[in-house]
């Protein structure tokens, strides 16, 4: 299951299908803007095996230059991303992906810290599952406190995902 409605926060059990999903889209957004990437990656929840997650599958675009973001928007729009500026999160240029939400792409600059950082915290969860069921817990406890605020699940999350990053 894909698709994440507007202003709504619900998780699903992991399935084998999301990591085939990133694996059809990366191929998409490389056969479009391919020139001006170093790597595509699949982060978040949906992409540690097991993990409960939003249904929307998270893809980092890491780009030679942060510039060429801006030709990177009509080719993503045409595989049916809206672009939704560099404002939205820090360092980034944001899109996303039909409504339910499907697909979400962070574009980032080679080397970026809050891509680094996702890298390191999705691999930790990859390889240690007392991090991975904490995570889990704490995640389906914030989602059904903030069923309706996606901003403040995602901020209440901030303690745990900065305590792992200490440590690596």
């Amino acid at each position: 299951m894909l698709g994440l409605p507007k202003g709504e926060v619900f998780l699903v059990t992991w399935t084998e299908d999301w990591p085939k999903e990133f694996l059809l889209e990366k191929d998409r957004i490389q056969s479009e803007i391919g020139q001006y990437v170093v790597g595509i990656h699949h982060i978040g929840s949906t992409a540690v095996k097991g993990l409960k997650a939003k249904p929307i599958i998270d893809i980092a675009v890491e780009i030679k230059d942060f510039n060429d973001g801006k030709h990177c928007i009509a080719p993503l729009e045409s595989l049916g991303y809206s672009y939704r500026g560099i404002n939205i999160l820090p360092d980034r240029h944001y899109f996303n992906k039909a409504e339910p939400r499907t697909h979400q792409i962070h574009m980032y600059q080679k080397g970026n810290k809050f891509l680094v950082e996702q890298l390191k915290f999705r691999n930790y969860l990859r390889s240690n599952d007392n991090a991975k069921m904490e995570y889990e817990e704490l995640k389906i406890k914030l989602s059904k406190v903030n069923k309706h605020n996606k901003h403040k699940y995602a901020d209440e999350k901030t303690d745990f995902i900065s305590s792992v990053l200490a440590k690596l």
